[in-house]
């Protein structure tokens, strides 16, 4: 299982990498292995500014439907359009060409409470 050092990660199997005032996230390879094949990538929070932990969009497997929960506070500046056309990019490549949103950050130091890539292994049991 990939779990790259240089991520921060979330309870909710999302991983963020910041650059400057602005965060890329995406699901966990964790996350996407649980959910199975990934047939639907679905983010109608473009524009918005929202609180962490809000939901910022959906993402559908064959079986099941689940939230995607926003690990930092900030506007959602950029969706993966990609995903639109090849949701299975998640599957195949979650910490790149499958990542989900970028977000321009409200307050930096929240990053202060993600995990590391240590800890997220430890809460998976990797």
């Amino acid at each position: 299982m990939n779990i790259p050092s240089e991520l921060k990660y979330t309870k909710d199997h999302e991983w963020v990498r910041i650059e400057g005032d602005t965060a890329t996230v995406g699901i966990t390879d964790f996350a996407q292995g649980e959910l199975g094949d990934i047939v639907y990538v679905e983010v109608d929070t473009l524009d918005e500014t929202l609180d962490r932990e809000e939901v910022f969009g959906t993402v559908e497997a064959v079986k099941t439907v689940s939230d995607l929960y926003l690990p930092l506070s900030g506007e959602i500046v950029e969706f993966n359009e990609v995903l639109e056309e090849e949701p299975e990019k998640v599957n195949a490549d979650p910490y790149g060409e499958g990542w989900m949103v970028k977000i321009k950050l409200s307050d930096p130091s929240e990053a202060d409470d993600l995990l590391s890539a240590e800890d997220y292994k430890a809460l998976i049991g990797a």
